[in-house]
């Protein structure tokens, strides 16, 4: 089993284009043996504390294996909407792991 944690920072103004590619992006994972575990959109007073800038979502993703995770990356329906990701997406950082 893969884990797969994103923290997600967004272009000022552009979260509607962000809905738009999730809308997309997030059924997709299904296909894929993949479990979208946790969406979380944290508002500021939900910090304890931070060192780096506060994402404005965070992702807990499920695949059963690599090659599934990889398979839903190059997703052909999802690729067609990536420009949605890139207008609206100014940084994101994706952490893998397994589980203990």
């Amino acid at each position: 089993m893969i884990l797969i944690t994103q923290l997600i920072y967004i272009v000022e103004g552009k979260e509607k284009i962000f809905d738009e590619f999730e809308d997309i992006a997030i059924p997709a994972i299904l296909k894929y043996n993949g479990k979208l575990l946790l969406r979380i959109r944290p508002a500021a007073d939900n910090f304890i504390e931070a060192h780096i800038e506060k994402p404005y979502e965070i992702h807990l993703v499920e695949f059963r294996e690599q090659q599934d995770f990889e398979n839903f990356m190059n997703d052909e329906e999802r690729k067609k909407y990536l420009h949605l990701k890139e207008q609206s997406i100014k940084a994101s950082v994706l952490i893998k792991g397994t589980q203990l």
